[in-house]
């Protein structure tokens, strides 16, 4: 797996594997590409000369690496391993392949694939990703790496063309351990900033003085020089990243603390404010929605 141009699988063309695919694309790799909306994968054809649709599974028999951005681990399972056991895209795969998952899928379950791909003469990394759309778009994502470290090395070749900062974090699963529990503590950021702000702004502080004090000590985090000024104070809310999905990445994180015999007091607030915000706002609201929705919900 040295080199460029390798005949790469692509399944899911959504806000973040788009501009993904696009990356391996431009770096020369052939793409067998497919999401369930069809619109995507017809515009992409459209605009990625030489990208092929894949029609049925054997479109996948001769794949070196297939790479994965679904949105969870219901979504890759059956994807791999078909329902019901039938139709299973993992016994078209050619021996040695490597599939990738990029999504925020659940740890264990992760690790349970892994096992279930090497039975098959597969390999798995998981290989969530961070940096959001304008990361996905500009190739520079951080991305956390799980699985075998001998293939983790042959993979970033393909791996360096989406990120900028490739990380191996340890066995099967620690890849999308790890992206959870760094979302966790993302929104416990978001969440305490919000606040922050609503409390200072009811005194008479002014909201972007505020971000410009936190940004110089202390309360400094993700969302203050990230998200603050640019997505809440401006009233865009179009950062990219959905409160729906931060929803079911704290509560993978909170899950697998539980099942590692942790209550998480915290995270377990997080995960309720989260979901009572995801619940209240439309499916499609971004994450940074969250400060409308608090400054909604304040109680007389």
């Amino acid at each position: 797996m040295s080199g460029s141009g390798k005949r790469l699988g692509f399944i899911g063309l959504g806000m973040m594997g788009y501009p993904m695919a696009s990356r391996l694309h431009q770096a020369g790799h052939s793409l067998i590409i497919f999401d369930v909306a069809e619109a995507q994968v017809d515009k992409f054809v459209r605009e990625h000369t030489g990208a092929a649709v894949a029609e049925n599974l054997e479109a996948y028999a001769d794949v070196e690496v297939l790479i994965t951005m679904l949105p969870d681990s219901d979504t890759v399972e059956s994807t791999l391993l078909g329902k019901d056991g039938r139709n299973r895209l993992i016994d078209r795969l050619p021996s040695g392949a490597v599939v990738i998952d990029m999504g925020s899928s659940q740890p264990i379950r992760s690790r349970a694939l892994a096992q279930s791909l090497e039975r098959e003469g597969l390999h798995f990394l998981d290989a969530p990703v961070s940096g959001g759309v304008k990361g996905a778009v500009g190739g520079t994502l951080t991305i956390m790496v799980g699985g075998d470290e001998t293939k983790f090395r042959e993979a970033l070749d393909v791996l360096h063309c989406m990120g900028k900062t490739i990380t191996f974090v340890g066995g099967p699963g620690t890849g999308h351990a790890l992206k959870a529990l760094n979302n966790y503590v993302s929104a416990a950021g978001l969440i305490a900033t919000v606040e922050a702000l609503i409390v200072g702004q009811e005194f008479g502080l002014d909201a972007g003085l505020m971000i410009d004090i936190f940004n110089s000590s202390t309360g400094q985090n993700y969302t203050t020089l990230n998200k603050a000024k640019q997505y809440m104070l401006s009233g865009t809310f179009n950062s990219g990243f959905s409160l729906r999905l931060m929803t079911k990445d704290i509560g993978t994180a909170s899950e697998l603390g539980e099942s590692l015999g942790w209550d998480m007091s915290l995270g377990q607030k997080v995960k309720q404010i989260c979901a009572e915000a995801a619940s209240a706002l439309e499916g499609t609201a971004d994450h940074t929605e969250m400060y409308r929705h608090l400054q909604s919900s304040k109680t007389a």
